[in-house]
């Protein structure tokens, strides 16, 4: 893995990051760094994929740069990675659960991901990484930081990265990675709609509920996104099971663009990914055009 461990150079030489003037302290292992973070207009939006994954075109002037990667902050020092919202309040309230687990969060990442350092610019690598140590802390945070769907939030972002990572290295596994956190990223969406029905941990006030960054499709977003991973990733060992899931799917996908209005809540592009994946649901689940009208 060693050929994609760092960052592709830009063009040009011209700096695609730059580093927080404050430096910012852990709230577990009190370790000083400073947070790398992106300029703006180094990069050049692309398609949208049916995950709601935005894509971008390398810019000459800068190459390849993937946003995804430094929007969780991780401590070089002790690994502990949150959200920037998150990062000094939960740290602090959980910060002997996290200092305990230390040692494992370490061994288990750097078991998927080595070798791995946040002491460096931030490379395609660790910004993957960084979301699988992200998903290991969320789990130990309590409700007010609606752990269970940033933990599907990070969980898709690993995926899309990961499968950025094989297109760079085919021969390295990444494929399967990514097919790993595809999965999990669908049991937790599908534990975070549930744990929000019941009210027992309500995601509604969270101000960004992805999937990517340049985008906040809300509510809506993340039940299409709950929608389209049980189609893509949902297991098919039972059929008899898989029937029922996808039909809950499709109820929740016409629901969703039934109003046939754009407005804040459902807006345009999210409409036109959710129809298509209405028509999808339906031949999946070898149904007329005419039914559930």
């Amino acid at each position: 893995m060693q050929k994609i461990l760092t960052a592709t150079k830009p063009a040009k030489d011209r700096k695609v990051t730059f580093y927080a003037k404050e430096p910012t302290r852990c709230p577990v292992c009190d370790a000083s760094f400073h947070r790398e973070e992106l300029f703006s207009g180094r990069v050049n939006a692309d398609e949208m994929t049916d995950e709601l994954h935005r894509t971008y075109k390398p810019l000459s002037a800068f190459g390849e740069v993937y946003p995804l990667i430094y929007e969780i902050e991780v401590c070089p020092a002790c690994f502990y990675a949150a959200y920037k919202p998150d990062f000094m309040a939960a740290g602090a309230k959980f910060a002997d659960a996290l200092r305990e687990r230390t040692d494992a969060r370490v061994e288990e990442t750097q078991r998927v991901f080595s070798p791995i350092d946040y002491q460096s610019p931030r490379s395609l690598l660790c910004g993957a990484a960084s979301y699988y140590l992200a998903i290991q802390c969320y789990e130990i945070f309590s409700k007010e930081f609606a752990p269970t769907v940033k933990c599907a939030i990070s969980s898709i972002r690993a995926a899309w990265l990961c499968h950025d990572l094989h297109a760079k290295a085919p021969t390295e596994n990444w494929d399967y990675v990514a097919g790993l956190f595809y999965r999990k990223a669908r049991f937790y969406y599908r534990a975070a709609i549930e744990l929000e029905q019941s009210g027992k941990e309500p995601y509604s006030s969270q101000r960004n509920l992805g999937p990517d960054t340049d985008k906040n499709y809300g509510h809506e977003g993340v039940l299409y996104t709950a929608a389209i991973l049980e189609l893509k990733y949902g297991p098919n060992d039972d059929q008899a099971i898989r029937e029922e899931r996808l039909k809950a799917a499709k109820v929740s996908v016409a629901r969703m663009f039934g109003f046939g209005k754009k407005n804040k809540s459902k807006p345009g592009p999210l409409l036109e990914k959710a129809r298509d994946l209405y028509e999808r649901l339906k031949r999946e689940l070898s149904e007329g055009d005419d039914e559930d009208e």
